[in-house]
């Protein structure tokens, strides 16, 4: 199945799978991986902690949320998969605001996005086609495991968009 295939297309997420891959999930998972190790590190050390609006996430802070979220929706993906229904929503400004990541540096977030996207991809390939067809409700409604997958992929690309178009002009 690819991600065009995938019914429904939960709502809120779908601005996110839709910009996946129109791959089977793992191929996505393993694509956003080969992303994250080609990430412009660079670059983004030369906008340093500039953001391009009052009140805006610094890249470092964009990092760790993406960590945050894929390691909140990968329990997800597991508790569906093993049957649980309903899981609790997460407060990613919270998160945000007690993560401290002026004390990381970019090497060892962007380290950290990497070893978890490799781990990710080990936890989908565990699961069974009946596992990943299974589905849970939490934030914003009902969402599949499959569906989870595609959104770690396009949740990446989203912010790496915001990256490149907000943040790196401030160079």
């Amino acid at each position: 199945m690819t991600r065009s295939q995938l019914y429904p297309m939960p709502e809120y997420f779908d601005r996110y799978i839709n910009l996946a891959d129109d791959v089977p999930v793992l191929k996505a998972l393993k694509i956003s991986l080969d992303e994250l190790k080609n990430a412009p590190i660079e670059l983004w050390k030369s906008v340093d902690n500039k953001v391009y609006a009052p009140g805006k996430w610094t890249i470092k802070d964009i990092l760790q949320h993406l960590i945050d979220t894929e390691r909140v929706f990968a329990y997800r993906a597991l508790s569906f998969a093993r049957g649980e229904r309903e899981v609790k929503p997460f407060d990613e400004e919270l998160y945000g605001q007690n993560a401290q990541t002026s004390r990381r540096s970019f090497e060892s977030l962007l380290q950290e996005a990497i070893t978890l996207r490799e781990s990710t991809i080990q936890l989908f390939e565990s699961f069974t086609e009946e596992m990943m067809d299974k589905t849970g409700q939490s934030f914003k409604g009902e969402y599949s495991v499959r569906s989870i997958g595609y959104i770690f992929a396009g949740h990446h690309r989203w912010h790496m968009n915001v990256i490149n178009e907000r943040y790196l002009p401030l160079i």
